[in-house]
Parts: structure tokens; sequence; C-alpha cells
């Protein structure tokens, strides 16, 4: 059982959501301003957040903004609209993914499951690549011996392309490995990611050493 804060304003889509999350075997708190959310977070551990954007008060980007700054508890965020301006700032919050409504909780329950999958390694060794050290049995990362804290997907992404240096993942790949989509072709989660991953293991994130582009084709790890 996963415990998951829900925020969400409209009274009819939480009471719809925390009752058919509940079914699906979670255990679901909710809140329904952005303020209410931030003292909810604080005062219980959540293992996820499914974060509305349209919000009274503080808005969904900004409460993704402090959740990610307390921590790498991974947020789910739900939009009205599916424009790329909501879901490109949204994931620029440090959202690890997203839903557009409205929303089917069989859909809502299978992305949550797989975020919370992403937050389990699997144990192999420590990797080691120029200043970057990757250690997959305690899933820590440090760029010069310090430490560095990810997100659960900005880590899955890393283990992901960091064990195969110098292959070539597309965009499509890495959305089936890191995000366990099964559809293509929404490649702004992958670069949005790619993006914050970069700022911070890179010393120079416009001119990357370690998540490299190959233009036409996606992304690979260096150096080579």
């Amino acid at each position: 059982m996963a415990s998951i804060l829900l925020i969400e304003d409209d009274p009819l889509v939480r009471r719809g959501l925390q009752l058919a999350l509940n079914r699906h075997g979670h255990e679901v708190r909710v809140a329904e301003t952005g303020e209410d959310g931030l003292t909810e977070f604080h005062t219980a551990p959540s293992d996820l957040v499914v974060l509305d954007l349209m919000l009274p008060g503080i808005d969904g980007f900004e409460v993704c903004r402090r959740v990610r700054a307390a921590g790498p508890v991974p947020v789910i965020m739900l939009t009205a609209r599916g424009d790329d301006f909501d879901i490109v700032t949204g994931l620029a919050a440090g959202a690890d993914d997203y839903v557009v409504k409205p929303v089917q909780p069989t859909v809502l329950d299978a992305r949550i499951r797989a975020v919370l999958r992403r937050t389990a390694g699997s144990p192999e060794d420590v990797r080691v690549h120029g200043e970057l050290r990757i250690d997959t049995a305690a899933l820590v990362v440090t760029v010069r011996g310090a430490p560095v804290q990810l997100t659960p997907t900005e880590l899955r992404l890393l283990l992901t392309v960091s064990r195969s240096p110098g292959r070539v993942f597309t965009r499509n790949q890495l959305l089936e490995e890191v995000w366990e989509h099964d559809y293509l072709g929404d490649s702004r989660l992958v670069d949005n990611c790619v993006q914050r991953l970069r700022a911070k293991i890179e010393a120079d994130p416009a001119t990357p050493v370690y998540i490299q582009t190959v233009r036409g084709f996606g992304y690979r790890f260096g150096p080579l």
C-alpha cells in the first residue's frame, strides 16, 4: 500500500479519485488548496503526491517546486489542458509525470505504480565515470565527492543510460524503460528530465559530458 497525498480543489474529482485509488489499494490523504497541501505534506510522510496544477492560492507549479525542494518524493501532476505550456512548466518545476483530465483512475493508478517502481534500483556495483560516481546498491550519486540529490525519475534515467555507455537510447526507448509508458511520441517527459539531470551532474550543462545528445536519434551516456 502506498501513501498518496492528493491535492485537488474540485470536490467531485477529489472524492472520486480518493475512492478509486483506495479501491486500488492506496492510502489517500487529500487537500483542496496549495497551502493545505503543503501543510499536509509536511505533517505526515507521503510516498507520492498527485497534484492538480490549477489550484486557488498557491498554484500547483509552486507547490511542486516546494515539494521538490523538500526531498525526492515523486510528483504526478494533473492538468485540465494538454497544452505544451502547462506540461513543460510543470515538468520544469520537478514533476515526474503528468495525466491530462478527465482522469481515468486505472490510468492514474498505473502511472503511480510505475513512478514508485523507479524508486527501487537493482543492486549491481559502483559505476565511476570521470568525476561522477553512481552507487547502484545504495542509490547514491556523487559528483567530485559531493552527494547529488536526484528525484526517483532522474535517478532511474541515470541508471538506465549509464548501464550501457556509448549506447544511443531513443526517446521512445527511454519512455518505455524509465517511465514505463506504453504509448509513443511524448518527448517532453524525456527532454525535461534530461535538462534537470544535466543541471545537477554536469560541470557545464550547455556542453554535457555525461548525458549527450545524438541529434535526430536521442541520448547516450559518456564520456566516450
